[in-house]
């Protein structure tokens, strides 16, 4: 195939559309020829205009839109794979809401279920799962740039914008080493993380399944999503005093949700005096949380340390549990539910408002009573980065507030805590439950689903990229109002 089919390839993966797209390279020539007999081929010539057509919408859209509409696809083609009968037990029965759930949280990478992944799914279906897991931790765009990559194709303009609007960077300098540095440290942390719980699991298990299931287990934990093939909705539950596995899941999950470009930064300075000033927020306030959240689980639920501590982590856009949820006090799981709504880090695998936002809002409600300038580590923030931490903190409290309301109007036998819990995990793509997910109505999965969707894109970024307007060139008279 050629480089120009390859290039089409690339910017084209957002869209799903890729197959497609390389049929029209591929067959550009043929086409060609056909035309001088357009009564015999009608049906190519109009292939032909249609496919042009196409193309030229879809160079049209930004990379933002693309991405969404890409995410949207890739969840479609899981729901589909996951309804085959290959991919489904004999003994079980999976309805189109149960898989498109299933597919939407796996994309997502929450891990939220309305069915048991083992119970239901067979081999090849878990395998789907574990694949829609990677391309949504990864982001569709590093991992069709990593097959053109291997292909030895060449990568274009708009590919690399597409990946720089996905891992969140800010230039094109050094675009593709980038994804092969990401795919190359997600092989490593993901081998790394199969050869320690492969320790755990085939204490229990036959060699070869304990292997399946450290490979399912790693590629979960890494990014960040609480997905378990261990049956009976149990999740980690029988390995509570595991500390092998306990310690090496959440070493994926935090590596997995510290993000990309400060894991490289940490490979690069191995100093945190010479890291750049987003590497030390993200550092300082996931240790902050750590610390936090450990300390206070441990003085609101009767757990252990190494409970506490891994369930400060799991909060964090995981969603892997040790102890039943549905057991925790009020106070537990508003402690989880803070921590689910910060979520991780930005350019990372994990959802939620995200650290950097946190640690802005905190700077921000400091300097009112400090009177000094945001900031931190001898540096200050810009304005433009306090305004968008403050818009999306707004729209991720009212995408919250609609689907907990939408939740109480269709689910109202269930508890006001449990909804908000149920709601903020699927926002954060977190993935724990107080045990309510499978028995939710079809409207209520379909509330959860869409909050899953919006959580992993971002509500600033699914708002920004469809409403696209130009900066005013004229400004009203400025008046002050009163506040508070």
């Amino acid at each position: 195939m050629t480089a120009a089919c390859f290039d089409a390839i690339v910017y084209l993966d957002y869209t799903g559309c890729a197959l497609s797209t390389g049929i029209y390279a591929a067959v550009r020539p043929n086409t060609k020829r056909r035309s001088e007999n357009k009564t015999a081929f009608p049906a190519a010539s109009v292939f032909t205009i249609i496919m042009s057509q196409f193309d030229s919408f879809i160079k049209r859209q930004p990379p933002g839109r693309l991405i969404a509409l890409g995410f949207a696809l890739v969840i479609l083609l899981g729901t589909g794979l996951l309804l085959l009968p290959i991919s489904v037990r004999a003994d079980a029965n999976v309805t189109l809401i149960d898989a498109l759930f299933t597919s939407t949280s796996a994309v997502c990478v929450t891990g939220l279920i309305a069915i048991d992944t083992a119970d239901h799914f067979t081999v090849f279906g878990q395998a789907v799962v574990a694949g829609l897991i990677q391309v949504g931790g990864l982001g569709v765009t590093s991992v069709g740039v990593g097959f053109i990559l291997a292909a030895g194709g060449r990568i274009s303009i708009k590919s690399r914008l597409l990946v720089k609007e996905a891992l969140n960077v800010d230039g094109f300098k050094g675009m593709v080493r980038l994804v092969q540095a990401v795919l190359l440290m997600t092989l490593c942390f993901e081998g790394a993380g199969v050869v320690l719980s492969f320790i755990s699991f085939v204490q229990d298990y036959p060699p070869l399944k304990a292997l399946w299931i450290s490979i399912f287990h790693s590629v979960a934990a890494f990014n960040n999503s609480g997905f378990d093939i261990l049956g009976g909705l149990r999740n980690l539950i029988p390995y509570q005093n595991d500390i092998l596995l306990n310690f090496t899941t959440a070493g994926l999950i935090i590596f997995g949700g510290m993000g990309f470009l400060v894991i490289l930064d940490l490979l690069r300075c191995r100093s945190f005096r010479r890291l750049t000033l987003h590497s030390k927020v993200v550092l300082a306030t996931t240790g902050m949380l750590l610390v936090l959240g450990t300390l206070l689980l441990k003085a609101t639920e009767n757990i252990s340390w190494l409970g506490a501590f891994f369930h400060s982590v799991s909060a964090r856009t995981a969603g892997f549990s040790t102890y039943p949820i549905g057991s925790f006090t009020s106070a537990g799981l508003f402690v989880l539910i803070i921590l689910m709504f910060i979520g991780a880090s930005p350019g990372s695998t994990g959802g939620g408002i995200k650290t950097t936002t946190f640690f802005a809002l905190m700077q921000q409600a400091r300097s009112v009573f400090s009177k000094r300038h945001p900031g931190a580590f001898h540096r200050m923030l810009p304005v433009e980065v306090l305004r968008k931490s403050s818009v999306i903190a707004l729209l991720s409290v009212l995408v919250v507030c609609i689907g907990t309301f939408l939740l109480c109007i269709l689910e109202p036998e269930y508890d006001f805590i449990q909804l908000l819990f149920e709601v903020v995990s699927a926002f954060g793509t977190v993935g724990l439950s107080t045990g309510i997910t499978p028995d939710l109505g079809t409207m209520g999965k379909l509330v959860i689903i869409l909050t899953m969707y919006i959580g992993r894109l971002g509500a600033f970024t699914l708002l920004s990229i469809w409403i696209d307007r130009p900066d005013p060139s004229a400004h009203y008279t400025e008046e002050q109002i009163m506040i508070g």
